[in-house]
């Protein structure tokens, strides 16, 4: 099964309905920057070598073709101008709908970088600091314990915290809180017999938080947490506004992202792909009926919770959008959400080697020397040492359902790739792979 390729013509076509939506842009918006993605380009003038890309589409045709994932969209920017948009397979099996350029995707996780982004325009106005300890806007967690063991009857053995998580703790995931990925830590089976991530309220959510154990003390290791839902939250008490409104204002509508928030006009519905789930022993594609007891259903109106952590829906290019603001050092378009030295601090790593490597529990806390994470991203710091291709201060993280990206500034590069496959880490097995095809097709950087 071959790729389906967006024609220059089309593409442009594509993204210039970012600025033509039904809602009024910002004026200084509307002067496009030579780096706002409003240009194709053929891949050899950027550097690439367009029979090497080649393998790019083959393994994500074949990827597709082996019934691993339904289908993709990929868009592959370099110097603000789209070289490389691809679609692949159906959005829908069952009833053979082609995949589509503009088909809609759940985030999940992806959704973490923007709201980071979002606490991060708040700390340029001065509204908190890296230092303040995050009882100061969420008090409700003043008296949190932290595991210490499990006692004979089965109930934990808790202790007091040492101090508070301060802020730059809770946006590197070394705050101490749990999740709900890693049923051998207990207490990420606490948070998930607590329904944290099912809380019908910001208020109910941080209730429950309150409830439940830290992992460890702040600081102290690095584990992927809650941690984003609590910064949606304190964006939500810093604001005055909820985090979709403070989203839609301040971020979506400014980067001419029209088709990203927390739910879909019936329109965007019949856009949205269709979630699968797939089975490591088979390797077959069921269609998802429930996620986590939930039906799965398109939602057409605001959720009483909106979760900074995994709440948004996204196309590609929406994506690539946000990925080219950060890659621009924060602006688009004439737009500017964040200073330079805010997405510099972003992309920092803000915990040493040892407190990186502490994790207990084996979770998704996995890093090689020369990585590290920031303020809600992974960062790539010495991509050699690391064993990768891409060039240092590398961004990137993924989604649950095999969504994936990545922001390379020193080849002032961007990748989003987006499928909707639950199970079976298909964001690491085709993210990965993405990135060495991509890298080795790069035969000329210094265009």
């Amino acid at each position: 099964m071959r790729p389906h390729a967006l024609s220059a013509g089309l593409a442009a076509a594509l993204i210039s309905m970012t600025t033509t939506a039904g809602w009024a842009q910002p004026a200084s918006a509307q002067q496009p920057s030579a780096a706002d993605l409003s240009q194709t380009a053929a891949p050899e003038a950027e550097g690439f070598d367009a029979q090497r890309l080649e393998r790019l589409h083959a393994f994500l045709a074949a990827e597709v073709a082996k019934g691993h994932a339904p289908g993709f969209v990929t868009l592959l920017a370099r110097h603000g101008k789209v070289v490389d948009y691809q679609t692949y397979g159906q959005s829908n099996v069952a009833v053979g709908q082609a995949m589509r350029a503009g088909e809609i995707f759940g985030l999940a996780s992806m959704s973490k970088p923007i709201t980071g982004v979002a606490l991060m325009m708040l700390f340029e106005e001065g509204k908190w600091r890296m230092s303040d300890p995050i009882t100061k806007y969420l008090p409700e967690l003043k008296s949190l314990k932290v595991l210490e063991g499990t006692g004979p009857d089965g109930k934990p053995i808790v202790t007091d915290m040492k101090r508070p998580p301060t802020m730059r703790e809770l946006m590197s995931h070394t705050a101490g809180f749990g999740y709900y990925l890693d049923d051998r830590q207990p207490v990420d089976n606490l948070f998930d017999a607590a329904d944290v991530l099912g809380s019908n309220s910001s208020q109910q959510l941080v209730d429950r938080v309150a409830g439940l154990p830290l992992v460890y003390q702040p600081g102290e290791a690095w584990y992927y947490s809650i941690a984003v839902d609590l910064q949606g939250i304190i964006v939500e008490r810093l604001s005055g506004l909820s985090l979709g409104e403070f989203m839609r204002t301040r971020i979506f509508e400014p980067l001419g992202m029209k088709d990203t928030g927390f739910y879909l006009s019936p329109t965007q519905a019949g856009r949205l792909a269709t979630i699968y789930i797939g089975d490591p022993q088979t390797e077959r594609l069921t269609a998802a009926t429930e996620i986590r007891g939930l039906p799965v259903k398109p939602p057409l109106k605001a959720p009483t919770y909106e979760s900074g952590g995994v709440g948004l829906l996204s196309t590609a290019h929406d994506y690539a959008r946000f990925c080219q603001m950060i890659l621009n050092g924060g602006e688009l378009g004439g737009v500017r959400l964040l200073s330079p030295a805010s997405i510099a601090l972003m992309g920092a790593s803000a915990a040493p080697w040892d407190v990186l490597t502490s994790s207990k529990g084996d979770g998704a806390g996995k890093f090689n020397r020369g990585e590290g994470f920031g303020l809600d991203f992974k960062v790539i710091q010495d991509p050699r040492q690391a064993g990768r291709m891409e060039g240092a201060g590398t961004l990137s993280w993924n989604g649950a359902a095999s969504t994936w990206f990545w922001i390379d500034p020193e080849n002032d590069l961007l990748f989003v790739g987006m499928t909707q496959r639950l199970g079976g880490g298909g964001a690491d097995e085709f993210g990965e792979v993405a990135r060495i095809l991509t890298y080795q097709a790069l035969t000329h950087p210094e265009k």
